[in-house]
């Protein structure tokens, strides 16, 4: 391979554990070694200036024996080298030796290669002396007219950073960069110089602009985008320009670029409110989702959909594109789909809610079909209770979405039966209208259910809701048919004993050896693999959940036969159909008792179940008007207690979100007058390009400057002494998935130190990125090192370490001062969230990690404590106000949270207020943390240890 065709890194790597090399042997390599040694002492020369050292015997070495070199690998180095090497004298002249060094950047600007020329373009964008740009300003505008691309676009950066620092150098830049843009053929050459003309002289760009404003769509995407953003500012700055060039916007809304299609819609959302504006540029939005294959580009734009809906002139309009964004559904991302469907139940109305049910069918029935993938059960739940959620709103659509629903029920995914019941159950209490709808259709699901959880929710609503004597005949024959023959125990004895035949045993296979999961072998012969495996197929589903050792459903029959039993004797007049009636539902308790007193089932009955069903029991033989009440008029009271609490809840949150939206004007606020706004105000107030700018490097969180009070001063550190020789103090900016921290140095001495060095390390889920840079610092002078540590996960972190340096002139070793530690604290990951109880119940005996804090605080008061451990801890309760409501001496509540790398943290708080030791006596209990990681767990109940305590003010 000859020297051209090298592949040239600029990442210099030296081992730092080794001893730095003297200036003699640098020197040696430099002058008599061949090319690879010259690189390998060149790169440690630059280390070497970059840790402090000034190296000056070396310049005239590399200026003779490197520089005249035309290897690749070495000519970049030495555009790094030129970058960091002092070029002038301790009284700020220039070094001599720099001319002959400006020499050789003409020559490389002139050099036939396009690679070295456009490189040393590069670095002259770098330069800040203007005696070194001067006399190369003649070779500089040459490149202008090369044949090759990288070198005119990188001639046309030089130019603008020249005049940006050195106006007085090349005065007449935009006239030059404007005539070489309308001549230009090459996109990036283009993009280079109109970004140019946009910050030099925005007349010259609006001028060009206005030339070629319908050619605008034939450029390339990286110049539309540039062209957007120049429209953007424009008309911000300007309002009268927008009907000159909102046209070009609409235009740029049909790009073949993705990028370009996503930037015209956000500015056009900005420049227009009228309805057609905001209707292309969401359609926009929309076909951008579906197009994108990458999820989180979908999730970006459909948070811009979110952002649109939020203003409420602007809902109207994106309520008609409801059908457009259900198109959305077709992604398989799980996040998306959620979202989606949020958006799309919150524009609903009563023009479109019939198309949306529909749609919502379809994918209900499509997820039937589709082959079981990990998403599709959650997918299924999430249309379930978007259909819930729809009917509620909008009764009519009920009768509709039912019968589709109730087929679930029989589904082998307990979430979405269970949220499937939870629908009926709010329908047949809300909806008179449907309960014989729902009770048919539950009637004919019942004995295809699996799940013994729904089999028990099932039960309950045909109990409650079966009023005539049709139905309650027609339970009754469910439950017969679902329990099988009785009684159970017998029929159970004669089949164990009329299933060995002693035909059969004759035709017993050959006995196989199997091994146990303690390594044991165990003999099983065919018989015995092959029998019970037909039983449990033939038994039906009740008498299943019995011999497993369910009782708890044979509690939750024996109401449900207690009530319809007592609904039918006061439906019947008969005497004797009463009676037989009422014999049936205790025989079949009996047996059911009977059964789990017998060694049948796998685990025996409870003795709840057994009070339980004792109670029933009495029931049924007494049947007094009172029980009647009590089973048949209380439960139901108690359902619609709980649904009118929960749809008060639901109407006061829709409330406040209202209220939100509603953006409220005060008679005394201040009138903004856009003409005698600052322009640096207004930009900062409206540049959309420097929020997502911003937002893609990584600042998201917006509280500090939405807060003005929220300084930086609250957050800085104090890390050494005030009478160390070195102060140090450092603010800590926590980005989503890093830490940024800004270390103020400062030299309290009179003496130069060298090699000033932050050598940090950390402790739990940290991992320090790089090394901070080496640094001079003179006397009481001071310095910035910023060192960026990278967040694994949501746990307490800590981040230790100290500074050392060399003091000049002094023979002793390096000095060392050590700083305090800097505590990263959780909270600053921890978002309050919501969950349903069924979904924190789930997670609760799935979360291996349990961590369980004692309470030890001096508030005196059960509220006053849960809040504080709210707020103290950005956790949201569960548990609604209604159930916390009055005084009884003790509190449970549950507690939810989720971290931004989509970590769940759950907290349970059981605490009382011991009355014998005295009304000032302070809270106790416990409170028990569940989390995924360990790490979670125990920083969450360190925060808690840490806080639980109030501050005296």
């Amino acid at each position: 391979m000859t020297a051209a065709e090298n592949v040239c890194y600029t990442l210099i790597n030296v081992p730092m554990d080794s001893e730095p090399p003297s200036e003699i042997s640098l020197k040696n390599d430099l002058e008599k070694g061949d090319v690879k040694l010259k690189t390998e002492a060149l790169k440690k020369v630059i280390i070497m200036i970059l840790n402090g050292e000034k190296l000056p015997g070396l310049l005239m070495t590399i200026i003779r024996f490197v520089l005249p070199l035309q290897d690749h690998t070495i000519k970049k180095l030495l555009l790094v080298f030129w970058e960091i090497v002092p070029k002038t004298t301790p009284d700020g002249r220039l070094l001599q030796e720099m001319i002959l060094v400006c020499d050789a950047y003409r020559k490389d600007l002139q050099h036939p290669n396009e690679f070295i020329r456009g490189s040393t373009l590069r670095f002259l964008c770098k330069l800040k002396e203007a005696e070194l740009l001067e006399p190369l300003m003649p070779a500089i505008r040459a490149c202008l007219e090369h044949r090759h691309s990288y070198v005119r676009r990188n001639a046309v950066l030089a130019i603008y950073t020249i005049y940006r620092n050195f106006e007085h150098l090349i005065p007449d830049a935009p006239e030059l960069i404007h005539d070489f843009l309308v001549n230009e053929k090459d996109a990036s050459c283009k993009r280079n110089a109109f970004m140019m003309l946009i910050h030099a002289d925005q007349d010259r760009a609006l001028d060009y602009l206005s030339t070629c404003i319908d050619q605008v769509q034939t450029f390339g995407d990286i110049l539309q985008l540039v062209i957007v953003e120049l429209i953007y500012k424009v008309c911000h700055a300007n309002p009268s320009e927008r009907a000159r060039f909102i046209r070009c916007i609409y235009n740029l809304l049909q790009s073949s670029s993705p990028a370009v299609k996503y930037e015209a819609a956000g500015t056009l959302v900005t420049l227009s409110s009228a309805p057609t504006a905001i209707k292309a540029a969401a359609q926009c939005y929309i076909d951008l989702i579906i197009k994108e294959s990458d999820n989180n580009v979908k999730l970006i734009v459909l948070d811009r959909l979110i952002e649109l809906k939020e203003h409420p002139s602007h809902e109207r309009v994106l309520q008609d594109l409801v059908m457009d964004i259900l198109r959305v559904l077709s992604t398989p991302d799980l996040e998306v789909r959620k979202k989606t469907l949020q958006l799309a139940l919150d524009l609903v109305s009563s023009r479109n809610v019939e198309e949306l049910v529909i749609v919502l069918k379809k994918e209900v029935i499509k997820t039937n079909n589709v082959t079981e993938h990990e998403d599709t059960d959650k997918y299924r739940q999430l249309l379930v209770r978007t259909l819930h959620s729809c009917s509620v709103r909008f009764p009519d659509m009920a009768a509709n979405v039912i019968p589709v629903l109730m087929e679930f029920l029989s589904d082998n995914n307990e979430a979405a039966a269970a949220d499937v019941l939870e629908f009926v159950r709010e329908a047949i209490q809300r909806f008179d209208n449907l309960r014989p709808l729902i009770v048919e259709k539950m009637l004919e699901v019942f004995h295809a259910i699996k799940s013994v959880k729904i089999y028990r929710g099932a039960l309950w609503i045909l109990g409650e809701y079966c009023s005539t004597k049709e139905d309650i005949q027609s339970v009754m024959t469910e439950v017969r048919r679902s329990l099988g023959e009785i009684p159970i125990v017998e029929s159970e004895i004669k089949k164990e004993a009329g299933e060995l035949k002693p035909e059969e045993e004759v035709f017993v296979g050959p006995a196989q050896k199997l091994v146990t999961e303690m390594g044991t072998y165990a003999t099983q012969s065919a018989l015995s693999s092959s029998r019970p495996a037909k039983k449990e197929e033939d038994r039906p589903p009740l008498r299943g959940f019995l011999l497993d050792g369910d009782f708890f459903v044979a509690a939750s029959l024996a109401t449900t036969l207690t009530k319809i039993a007592l609904r039918y004797v006061s439906l019947v007049q008969e005497k004797k159909k009463q009676n037989s009636f009422i014999a049936e539902a205790m025989l079949l308790m009996a047996t059911i008792l009977h059964l789990g007193k017998s060694s049948l089932p796998k685990k025996p009955i409870t003795d709840d179940d057994v009070d339980r069903i004792s109670l029933c029991l009495k029931v049924l033989s007494e049947c007094s008007p009172l029980m009647n009440d009590i089973f048949n008029k209380e439960c139901r009271q108690s359902l619609s207690h709980m649904l009118s609490a929960k749809l008060e809840e639901e109407k006061l949150s829709q409330k406040k979100e209202s209220e939100k939206r509603n953006v409220t004007v005060q008679p005394d606020d201040p009138i903004s007058f856009m003409q005698l706004t600052a322009k640096n105000e207004m930009s900062s107030k409206e540049d959309q390009f420097q929020l997502s700018l911003l937002a893609a490097m990584g600042n998201t969180q917006r509280k500090e400057a939405a807060d003005p009070l929220a300084s930086k001063l609250n957050k800085v550190t104090q890390l050494t002494g005030f009478s160390d020789p070195v102060y140090a103090e450092a603010y800590v900016h926590v980005n989503q998935y890093d830490i940024v921290l800004d270390v103020l140095v400062v030299n309290q001495t009179s003496d130069t130190l060298q090699n000033c060095t932050l050598e940090l390390a950390t402790l739990g889920d940290l991992k320090l990125v790089e090394k901070p840079s080496p640094l001079t610092l003179a006397p009481h002078d001071f310095a910035n090192i910023k060192a960026n540590v990278k967040v694994a996960s949501t746990e307490n972190g800590i981040i230790f370490g100290n500074i050392v340096y060399d003091v000049s002139g002094a023979a002793s070793d390096r000095n060392c001062v050590v700083l305090s530690d800097i505590h990263i604290d959780i909270m600053d990951y921890i978002q309050p969230a919501s969950c349903t109880d069924a979904e924190f119940r789930q997670m609760w005996a799935e979360f291996e990690w349990e961590n369980k804090v004692t309470v030890n605080t001096n508030i005196i008061d059960l509220n006053e404590y849960l809040q504080h451990i709210l707020k103290s801890t950005n956790m949201k309760c569960l548990t609604p106000e209604k159930a916390l409501s009055g005084y009884c001496g003790f509190m449970a509540a549950n507690l939810y949270a989720r971290s931004i790398f989509g970590e769940d943290a759950l907290a349970n708080v059981s605490i009382e207020k011991p009355i014998h030791l005295g009304p000032e006596a302070p809270v106790t209990g416990h409170i028990r943390i569940r989390a995924k990681s360990q790490g979670m767990a125990l920083s969450l109940g360190d925060k808690i240890n840490l806080s639980q305590k109030k501050t005296s003010l």
